[in-house]
């Protein structure tokens, strides 16, 4: 079913991690419902609205690193591209600093 994709471990633990958040912001949302609140975004937001934002965050992270990840071989003369956990880190706490911060 899913052959049409190179499902890597990183890859797939990313997308379980998005859906485990979603079905958690979900559960949240319906027992406790979210308020407005101001933090370093230039905008009032909601727990959802973080999460959309820190989403896209996440996923422009991920996608720069894959792209300039020959670029960083040259830069710090590595042998070899630098491990995709690193970048996965690195989104995720991108992504709970928008929740707690944003």
């Amino acid at each position: 079913m899913f052959d049409w994709m190179v499902w890597t471990v990183p890859t797939a633990v990313f997308f379980i991690c998005v859906v485990l958040l979603l079905a958690g912001m979900t559960i949240w949302e319906t027992r406790s419902p979210t308020v407005l609140r101001k933090g370093f975004l230039p905008m009032q937001t909601t727990r959802g609205d973080r999460l959309f934002i820190g989403l896209l965050l996440a996923a422009y992270i991920n996608l720069g690193f894959l792209g300039l990840g020959e670029q960083l071989m040259d830069w710090f003369a590595l042998q070899e591209e630098p491990s995709i956990w690193i970048s996965f880190v690195l989104s995720m706490g991108a992504l709970v600093f928008v929740m707690r911060k944003g």
